[in-house]
């Protein structure tokens, strides 16, 4: 039996460099796997053919400069895309087992001027093993009234610093303007001056009244970041409260976190990406988005952010969208997550990021889009939401703006 291999597979794709791509990509392999640098007893050819993670394709590129640094100081590498296949009774249905198997030391080793993960296929037992997100799109849009087309959000500002009253006054104007969600910054946690449970009293009380005026349910995503052992504490004080949605920032947490808040949140959990670019901003280096996802969901996150076309941060629209595509694809069972656009989004960016992905399952999160509208945030929710109408309709935002005063005074 010792030799007999699982036929499951873990497929991870990786950008490499080296001066000899073959045996470093072999090397990987081994690395991750069964082997090491040095033959140890015990390690039986039986034992390697039935854990051994193998090297089932390798392309090679042409010569160049390095990309990364490393002891070795290579003059010239090349290039190679290799793909390695992972027996699954490796990692059995573990995340964090399975991310020390595809992204673990393997970035530290010194023949390798550059890794990067740039793709992951899982094995439908793997994915059949996590129950991923538990109210996705479907469940989102019924709790804020089964709204239709993108949703419109917005993230409380300033991002810290605000006293209780600065906070109610924001979360009120925010409420009345019927807007879909509100959340707390990625830098809002817990702090003395203004705590959880007390922006939590708040915002529902202010998100009620503005109900019974609007008819409208807006949803608030309370950021319940922190340490571990008060995770559950902070969830049930949402959800006693009547909150409809909690926050994590899953780097920051990470994926095991985020699946055992998964295994009895209430309420849709927005899953926050700060901290990830610092392994996959440079593209010799860390875990792609697309591959990155696709674990963000199966540990249960209902809101995955993605960045956003036209954005402050560094990827490219073409990255971005690809992100979006990444996180609409099917995987297994699991209900479709929203993705979640942020940063310097305004009414300029829903015609580009529609004709990308041409899907309204988005959340758009509009900071300064919607609160720095010179009319207030109520005529920041309608211009956005009028930009959204143009775009789906293929209408020009001029034209549109001709029957919205409140698209027309961003456009002035």
């Amino acid at each position: 039996m010792t030799g007999t291999r699982d036929p499951r597979r873990v497929t991870a794709v990786y950008d490499i460099e080296a001066v000899d791509p073959e045996r470093s990509a072999a090397g990987l392999a081994g690395e991750q796997s069964s082997g090491t640098f040095t033959a140890v007893p015990g390690e039986t050819d039986a034992l390697r053919e039935r854990h051994g993670a193998q090297v089932v394709a390798l392309d090679v590129g042409e010569e160049r400069a390095p990309s990364l640094p490393t002891r070795f100081a290579p003059e010239r590498v090349r290039p190679a895309r290799a793909t390695v296949e992972f027996p699954m009774e490796n990692v059995g249905t573990d995340l964090a087992t399975l991310l020390t198997a595809v992204a673990g030391n393997l970035f530290e080793l010194g023949d390798l001027t550059a890794c990067r993960l740039s793709s992951l296929t899982l094995p439908g037992e793997f994915v059949a093993a996590h129950p991923g997100p538990a109210f996705g799109v479907p469940g989102t849009r019924e709790l804020i009234g089964g709204a239709g087309g993108v949703l419109v959000g917005t993230i409380v500002k300033p991002n810290v610093g605000l006293d209780e009253d600065g906070f109610r006054s924001v979360v009120r104007e925010l409420a009345r303007a019927s807007i879909d969600l509100i959340k707390d910054d990625e830098l809002m946690t817990d702090p003395a001056y203004l705590p959880l449970a007390t922006r939590v009293r708040i915002a529902t009380e202010e998100i009620a009244a503005a109900e019974q005026i609007t008819g409208h349910p807006t949803m608030y995503a309370f950021n319940i970041t922190g340490d571990l052992a008060g995770l559950r504490a902070r969830h049930d004080t949402v959800v006693a409260a009547g909150g409809r949605c909690v926050m994590l920032s899953v780097p920051m947490m990470g994926l095991p976190a985020l699946a055992w808040l998964r295994s009895f949140a209430e309420v849709p959990i927005h899953g926050h990406r700060a901290g990830l670019a610092a392994q996959m901003r440079h593209p010799a280096l860390g875990v792609d988005y697309t591959a990155w996802q696709q674990l963000a969901r199966l540990a249960g996150a209902d809101h995955v952010h993605v960045s956003g076309l036209g954005s402050k941060f560094s990827e490219t629209d073409d990255q971005v969208a690809a992100n979006i595509r990444s996180l609409q694809a099917p995987l297994g069972e699991t209900l479709p997550v929203l993705p979640t656009l942020s940063s310097g989004q305004t009414v300029h960016t829903p015609a580009p990021t529609f004709a990308a992905v041409g899907s309204t399952d988005l959340l758009m999160l509009a900071g300064g889009g919607i609160v720095g509208h010179p009319g207030g945030p109520g005529d920041g929710v309608r211009a956005l939401r009028a930009a959204w109408d143009a775009a789906r309709s293929g209408t020009p935002l001029a034209q549109a703006a001709r029957s919205v005063p409140e698209l027309a005074a961003v456009l002035s």
